[in-house]
């Protein structure tokens, strides 16, 4: 159904006629909006940094957890992590050095998966393909697949939970902005995927399906495919080959950079790009609330304009509800213009629903990640 929002546009006091441009001398803008930036919106001009808080009490606070911190490894995907979950959405970590002695299929959802380190082969129904650091490889729901790693791999996995990955709707930019289709890679049957068929043993297949597992033997490789034709299949994306949005004049929303989506939720990735060069315009996040969508981001490399304390293979969890934004020192950087251009990597994933943070993930937190924006007189930062 439509949405009938209630039409409305005024200004009061002091303001800048522009989002994000030219803000008034002293203050400091907070966006509030609806529906992730698509829908009706207020700008409010602030005499203090909205984030300026001296202490928290409550579950909605800030949180940050460090995968580096993980240092064992396993033989199943479906041993991975679970650190942060709805009903719409898995969000794992997996580490694997070693290949896969078995099949995997996911009943539940597609299987995005981002490669934060190390490279290998994935063999699936399709054939064979590659994948190194930065490649997100997307698996339809249904793919029989596994892993083998040729140097210690560390994935991130988010599975669309009864649900389909699709590309964003490019608008007036076309459908070869961003990236362009022809980036993406398919796997082959190429000599590797026939060889692998020809292993004379019972292969299993461990299927989840409503979060249970079930096994399937064969007296033969299941992946045993001579040739396939359709336009459903395996897909491979590497971060390099996205050619992001850009505007000298005007910070874009986050969801300029959707790579792909869900029903209920985004995945965005953060690229390489130059820093609005615009005197008057506004060079790091601006301060806002999303109070509609739970914000994930995982530091894949490179240094995190708009983040002090966070380090790669990082992830931070701002809940919808409060107002978030650049911690202090890069805002001042921002507003010094002292950088030209971002050197970040990052995935981003914005959930409709709010997120359940795993047990794995309890393990592996910075509990002191909401006074990092405030670190004088925040009690909980010796936590």
């Amino acid at each position: 159904m439509t949405k009938n929002w209630i039409p409305m546009s005024h200004a009061e006091g002091v303001a800048a006629k522009q989002a994000h441009v030219a803000l008034p001398e002293g203050t400091y803008e907070r966006e509030m909006s609806k529906e992730g930036f698509f829908g009706p919106a207020a700008h409010l001009y602030h005499q203090n940094p909205p984030t300026g808080w001296i202490d928290w009490e409550g579950p909605l606070k800030p949180r940050a957890f460090d995968t580096a911190k993980f240092a064992d490894t396993v033989d199943c995907v479906w041993k991975a992590r679970t650190l942060l979950s709805n009903p719409h959405c898995q969000y794992r970590h997996l580490a694997m050095d070693r290949a896969m002695d078995h099949l995997v299929r996911n009943g539940d959802g597609d299987e995005l998966i981002f490669v934060h380190d190390g490279e290998g082969s994935l063999f699936c129904d399709f054939g064979h393909i590659t994948y190194n650091e930065g490649d997100y490889i997307m698996l339809p729901r249904g793919t029989m697949w596994r892993l083998e790693p040729k140097t210690l791999s560390k994935l991130l996995l988010i599975e669309a939970t009864n649900d389909s990955y699709r590309l964003p709707d490019k608008g007036l930019v076309g459908p070869h902005a961003i990236f362009d289709p022809g980036v993406l890679q398919i796997p082959k049957l190429d000599e590797a995927f026939l060889a692998q068929q020809k292993t004379p043993r019972q292969w299993r297949i461990v299927i989840k399906r409503r979060g249970q597992l079930s096994t399937v033997t064969y007296p033969f490789n299941p992946l045993d495919v001579v040739g396939w034709k359709g336009d459903l299949t395996v897909v491979k994306l590497n971060w390099r080959d996205i050619r992001p949005l850009m505007s000298h004049r005007y910070h874009l929303p986050p969801s300029a950079h959707t790579t792909f989506l869900a029903s209920r939720f985004v995945v965005c990735t953060f690229v390489p790009r130059p820093i609005e060069s615009d005197p008057e315009a506004l060079k790091v996040p601006f301060f806002h609330n999303n109070d509609d969508y739970d914000e994930v981001i995982f530091y894949h490399k490179g240094s995190f304009f708009s983040r002090d304390n966070i380090h790669p293979g990082m992830i931070s969890l701002h809940p919808c509800g409060f107002t978030h934004g650049p911690h202090p020192k890069a805002f001042a950087a921002g507003a010094k213009a002292t950088k030209k251009e971002t050197d970040e990597v990052a995935v981003m994933l914005d959930t409709r629903d709010a997120l359940d943070v795993g047990t794995a993930a309890d393990g592996i937190e910075f509990k002191g990640y909401a006074a990092t924006w405030n670190p004088d007189g925040f009690r909980q930062a010796a936590e």
